[in-house]
């Protein structure tokens, strides 16, 4: 889940053309001539300057990339428990008698199967299969759902839902602004939330989501993640986020809970082999190129955006397979590096970093599913299969994917 490029301003309608001038009155200055809009803060921002925390412009927002080392936030994720504000994520309310059916028409999946408190993950694709977004869904009520998006693609989802319900009983709203969303997450985040709710956590399935009164607040309690630990998400009202963020921290404190920035999520999400937008998944990609067809319900009641596209790619040899990697150097494989088979191209690297957790360098990366084959049967240390970084041919190891699994 993550970024995406801002859109060109040269394939604006109000791009200035070369031959004829621009396309605005001379007296209004031009759209491309002016600076970029500041990200946007969250109802967090400033608790995350109080912290010291190094901010960064993450698809739009004003968002923590760390608050001190990213390798401790990262392995206190792993030993205890971590704080995470995502209150960047895009959030939709979908409504209404025809909602379960919108969405399944809108989307791969199949909402209306769910029962009111649980949750799914699922994509929205375009009309060629390609992914738009991977999202998860919660089923508030009987005509009430609430679709998380990507921050990067929330304004795409938002205007893809809309198109998509026309016609039908239901109302699409963009809801991003009325949730605050932290997430806590790490083996210690039951002990450490159970000091602040009345909630039996017991009982709070994975992938379902709960109202609960957390440190005296209001808020819908789900538990999902995005880390390959256990934990939960607080959606809450943005005036009371601070005071949320507070009295987790208080609670947790002797718990070695600490706040957590974006780069440790992101090396919590890749050891976990969980995809992220822009990298493992994207408008080229169908779901079934990133070993996720699960989330196609070709045998869902009706039609769907995509059903065609992908109802093909279901039954075509694939072309590619995602993959993990793990070096045989100290070289980080990075985005974009080929990956090498014999010292030819045979794929490309879409995540790469250091694992904290496993001592080594670590990528997932799309190769061919014969190349898949061979490193298999060929088994580690042939120097056969390889990433090129920058000039040199790392050599390493193909493995089952995720790299990490939580203890049982």
């Amino acid at each position: 889940m993550t970024n995406s490029p801002a859109a060109d301003p040269a394939n604006s309608p109000q791009a200035t053309d070369q031959a004829t001038g621009p396309a605005t009155d001379p007296a209004t200055p031009s759209t491309a001539t002016q600076p970029p809009a500041p990200p946007r803060r969250t109802p967090l921002t400033g608790v995350h300057e109080k912290l010291g925390a190094s901010l960064t412009d993450f698809a739009g927002w004003l968002m923590p990339l760390r608050y001190g080392s990213e390798t401790a936030e990262h392995t206190a994720v792993r030993t205890a428990a971590g704080l995470f504000d995502l209150s960047h994520m895009g959030e939709f309310a979908v409504t209404g008698p025809d909602a379960a059916a919108s969405l399944d028409y809108a989307l791969t999946g199949e909402p209306s199967a769910l029962r009111p408190g649980r949750a799914r993950y699922t994509m929205i694709c375009a009309e060629n299969g390609g992914i738009l977004d991977d999202l998860i869904v919660y089923r508030l009520a009987d005509e009430e759902f609430l679709v998380v998006a990507n921050a990067a693609n929330a304004a795409v989802v938002g205007a893809a839902l809309a198109d998509r319900i026309q016609g039908r009983d239901a109302q699409v709203s963009d809801r991003t602004d009325d949730y605050a969303l932290i997430a806590i997450q790490g083996p210690r985040a039951a002990a450490i939330l159970a000091n602040l709710t009345s909630a039996d956590l017991a009982a709070v399935k994975y992938y379902a989501s709960y109202p609960a009164q957390v440190a005296g607040r209001e808020v819908l309690l789900a538990r999902t993640g995005y880390t390959g630990e256990d934990g939960f998400e607080i959606f809450a009202a943005p005036d009371d986020a601070e005071h949320l963020w507070a009295e987790l921290s208080r609670a947790g404190a002797a718990d070695g809970l600490v706040p957590a920035g974006l780069a440790a999520r992101d090396t919590l999400r890749l050891e976990a082999g969980m995809p992220l937008y822009g990298n493992e998944l994207s408008a080229d990609l169908t779901p079934f190129d990133a070993g996720l067809g699960r989330v196609v319900k070709l045998d869902k009641p009706g039609d769907f955006v995509g059903r065609r596209a992908l109802a093909e790619r279901a039954q075509a040899a694939p072309q590619r397979q995602l993959v993990g990697l793990t070096s045989q150097s100290r070289r980080v494989p990075r985005h974009g590096y080929a990956v090498l088979w014999d010292g030819q191209p045979c794929g490309v690297v879409t995540s790469g970093a250091p694992s904290p957790t496993l001592g080594v360098p670590i990528a997932m990366a799309y190769v061919r599913p014969d190349v898949t084959v061979a490193a298999s049967n060929s088994g580690p240390g042939t120097g056969r299969l390889a990433v090129d970084v920058r000039g040199t041919a790392e050599p390493a190891t193909l493995v089952e994917l995720p790299f990490y699994r939580r203890p049982a």
